[in-house]
């Protein structure tokens, strides 16, 4: 799964590295992002604007938004079977920006786990494969919310978890965020883990275990 993740990019940078979309011109670094917080995510609207989006899908016939407290990720191999995010695989798709996630990795023989940081070797953002969804209150306004998707780990990856997020390649944006309803048979080509030799992995702090830590230390190689 991806329970934690980083977007410390200026602005202005994550603007540079993705001019085809329009971001909010304020933000500021976040080095420990958990579910339940806004993320920046931009659906596919048509619109091509980033906003933010609460991070736990509640499906729009939920009745409780406590469901989206499970729903922070989705696997790729059932997003067509799962009710939850069978409808918005189909028609709400989204990226979600980041420069990097963290994973836990168990260690022989102890109960603890070491925290891993996992980032692009350029250093550069990226956009994770999302869904969304708006869901309405009983007082009629609107919460729109999100999930990861995940598939099955790359090489360096494999050491560390058995799962990890789909981070997408750019020239697939357009058929990710095309705004018509499409098909699983259309899509689930690219849901496939990124190429192992253009990321890296370091141990960092036990500060990442308390979603409470959100500060640059998260992300300093231990």
């Amino acid at each position: 799964m991806c329970g934690r993740f980083a977007l410390t990019v200026d602005p202005a940078d994550l603007q540079d590295a993705f001019p085809e979309f329009k971001f909010p011109a304020q933000g500021a670094p976040r080095y420990n992002i958990a579910p339940s917080q806004p993320i920046l995510g931009l659906p596919n609207d048509g619109t091509n604007q980033a906003d933010f989006f609460v991070w736990g899908l509640i499906p729009s016939w939920a009745k409780d938004p406590s469901i989206g407290n499970r729903m922070i990720n989705a696997r790729a191999e059932t997003l067509a079977e799962k009710p939850a995010f069978r409808s918005a695989y189909k028609y709400h798709r989204c990226l979600i920006f980041a420069d990097g996630f963290f994973e836990w990795q168990a260690r022989p023989g102890s109960k603890s786990k070491v925290p891993h940081f996992i980032r692009l070797k350029s250093g550069a953002p990226f956009a994770f494969a999302g869904l969304w969804e708006h869901w309405e209150p009983a007082d009629g306004s609107e919460v729109r919310s999100a999930a990861i998707i995940t598939t099955e780990p790359n090489e360096l990856m494999a050491s560390i978890h058995n799962r990890m997020p789909v981070i997408l390649q750019p020239d697939t944006f357009s058929q990710w965020l095309d705004s018509a309803p499409q098909s699983p048979n259309r899509l689930q080509n690219l849901l496939v883990p990124y190429p192992a030799g253009e990321m890296e992995a370091f141990p960092v702090s036990t500060l990442v275990n308390s979603p409470g830590n959100d500060r640059a230390e998260c992300v300093v190689p231990a």
